[in-house]
């Protein structure tokens, strides 16, 4: 199962290599955070052809990630790896989103006010039941 993230690139951390029983390998982790309205910062390890993807980014960089969450078991501690299987970056566009123009199409742009005291008396004269 594959699962899909979208963040800004706040940190590339150095490669790693080393050769194991089945040869060579390169891991290099990365950060993003998410373009949430409560964002998370989510750090993914890239293994070897992709690691060369993960050095030409660049900090700031908004991409979006394909990634698999796994969970091991050593000695009764857990530890998860978020794998990124496919890495693009995203290409900023110069046309605001489409639920920010829908927005400004059907309501006038104009920022919460507090209730006045004459908006409060006319209030009064509705029953709320």
């Amino acid at each position: 199962m594959a699962l899909t993230i979208k963040g800004k690139v706040v940190k590339i951390l150095p490669l790693q290599q080393g050769e194991g029983r089945n040869g060579i390998w390169k891991k290099q982790s990365f950060i993003i955070e998410t373009l949430d309205y409560y964002p998370k910062k989510i750090c993914l390890m890239a293994w070897n052809e992709r690691t060369d993807i993960v050095s030409s980014l660049s900090i700031n960089d908004e991409v979006t990630v394909e990634c698999s969450i796994e969970s091991r078991e050593f000695n009764d501690r857990w530890y998860t790896d978020v794998r990124a299987l496919n890495i693009s970056r995203n290409i900023p566009s110069s046309t605001p989103s489409s639920i920010e123009s829908d927005q400004s199409q059907s309501e006038p742009a104009s920022s919460p006010q507090p209730p006045t005291e004459a908006t409060d008396m006319q209030d009064d004269n509705d029953l709320p039941f």
